[in-house]
């Protein structure tokens, strides 16, 4: 496609001479004859250093934030040269999905999505969604290794399920996505917003600022005619819909406040819970098979989500009874020899781990434990709070480590171990294997066993830069092992 037609249906000037563009690159290494490159600052790399090796390996335009000689290629220069390449590339990358929705929100933004992807299956759509646990469709699971991928490779993704038939996408809108102009370019039909609480606040410099990236998913990605789904219970949710109304977005608000899927009453039972439903003036009964109050929440956003871009409402909230588990979202990953559920899940915020416990607490006849941990090189102020949850509602709560990064991970767990005052009786033990081994030897029946923090991830970071590795690790994999070398074990 020509740079100029690319230009027409962006609305911006061509600014050098018009060539063929055959693709796109954020990478130098990745540039070949007829590449548009993306030239950006990031934390470590400044992408305007490489603009002469990308403009050498065939670049015929440069997207950067400041002028740089470039003779014989098209220049673009922008304060928001992430915001301008994405408007460049969407026009290059067709065809997408007709039917895209978003989710933003600290929590729940994996299940939200992957829910929505399974009710429009359920309803006879060719679904996907695209997240933490990559992309997603009814036959596959391919991992992208980001929540919120770079532009390039979200924008082929699209283009790729839709050529192979797919015609509805859900995905998550993660706060440093929607600020740095990952998610731009194709009409997206409603964006939902779960909740929020502390959370990237090493990114973000406070939590306003952290809220302000989330609602770009109102402020400008959504489309103008589009619809906010909002969870009404949140702290942050009544800001919400101001940011959706101000944009004269159509607002669609779930849960106990909501006044479009009003949750009336919640009793949980033994391996899911009863859900009782308002919407348009009728009453539903729903058998909802996940467990906590949050995958009620999640389970009623997807719906949302589903309505606003023209479900049925009878087939959506019949569908909500044959939801599954979202994997390492409180995934049943085994039952010990002694009877004891063993879950895992991805709670690795203060707020995430404090509704994890929540959720299986009505469930527990014996003792609660905990094993989790805090990553490294991430938010530090969230540690001491991770513990404090820990350790005033788990009954064992035993600190281990997470993904330590680039720091000692002895210190991190010394961290988190300043906030534990509580009722629990707490543990340190740093391999996470022989935490978890720990956990489920000490459980006995009526017991329960969480594996916070790691949820779906398949490695443990350990170090950063040229020393980082990744150990292969598997918090379910690693509780099946560790249950059937105690004794005979059911997986779930």
């Amino acid at each position: 496609m020509k740079l100029s037609l690319l230009c027409a249906a962006a609305g911006i000037p061509l600014s050098g001479p018009d060539a063929e563009v055959t693709g796109f690159a954020i990478d130098h290494r990745k540039v070949a004859p007829g590449t548009v490159f993306g030239a950006f600052k990031g934390a470590r790399f400044n992408g305007e250093d490489y603009i002469a090796d990308a403009l050498a390996s065939g670049a015929v335009a440069v997207v950067c934030a400041s002028a740089a000689p470039t003779e014989g290629a098209a220049t673009f220069v922008d304060a928001e040269p992430r915001r301008l390449f994405a408007r460049l590339a969407a026009p290059f990358f067709t065809p997408v999905p007709e039917t895209l929705v978003a989710v933003t929100g600290t929590n729940g933004k994996t299940s939200s999505v992957e829910l929505t992807r399974q009710l429009w299956h359920m309803a006879g759509e060719r679904a996907a969604s695209i997240g933490t646990l990559g992309v997603t469709t009814s036959l596959e699971s391919v991992s992208t290794g980001l929540t919120t991928p770079d532009i390039v490779t979200f924008l082929a993704n699209l283009t790729g399920l839709a050529r192979e038939g797919v015609s509805h996408v859900a995905y998550e809108a993660s706060s440093h996505g929607l600020a740095q102009f990952r998610i731009e370019g194709p009409r997206v039909l409603a964006g939902a917003f779960t909740n929020l609480s502390r959370d990237h606040l090493d990114y973000h410099a406070t939590m306003d600022d952290y809220f302000a990236a989330k609602m770009r998913l109102f402020d400008e990605v959504v489309a103008p005619d589009g619809t906010a789904v909002i969870w009404a219970d949140d702290l942050w949710s009544d800001k919400a819909i101001a940011h959706a109304r101000a944009r004269g977005l159509k607002v669609l608000t779930v849960g106990a406040k909501g006044q479009d899927i009003r949750l009336v009453d919640r009793t949980p039972g033994g391996l899911g819970q009863q859900l009782e439903v308002e919407h348009a003036g009728v009453s539903r009964m729903i058998a909802l098979p996940l467990i906590g109050a949050y995958q009620a929440a999640n389970a009623l956003v997807a719906a949302g989500l589903v309505l606003a871009s023209g479900g049925k409402a009878d087939t959506v909230f019949d569908a909500m009874k044959r939801l599954v588990t979202v994997r390492g979202r409180l995934e049943r990953a085994a039952i010990t020899g002694a009877g004891a559920p063993v879950y895992v899940d991805y709670a690795h915020t203060p707020d995430a781990l404090e509704a994890a416990i929540a959720a299986l607490r009505p469930h527990v006849h014996g003792r609660l434990i905990v094993v989790f941990g805090a990553g490294g090189d991430r938010d530090t102020g969230k540690r001491a709070p991770m513990g404090r949850v820990a350790a005033e509602q788990a009954d064992i709560a035993i600190v281990t480590d997470d993904n330590p990064r680039g720091e000692d991970p002895a210190s991190i767990r010394a961290m988190v171990l300043e906030g534990m005052e509580g009722g629990a009786q707490v543990r340190e033990i740093g391999d996470r294997r022989e935490a978890i081994g720990a956990a489920l030897a000490e459980a006995k029946g009526g017991d329960i066993v969480l594996i916070a923090g790691k949820g779906h991830e398949q490695g443990q970071i350990i170090g950063s830069g040229a020393q980082m590795r990744v150990l292969p690790f598997d918090d379910v994999g690693v509780a099946r092992e560790m249950a059937g070398a105690l004794g005979k074990v059911s997986e779930a």
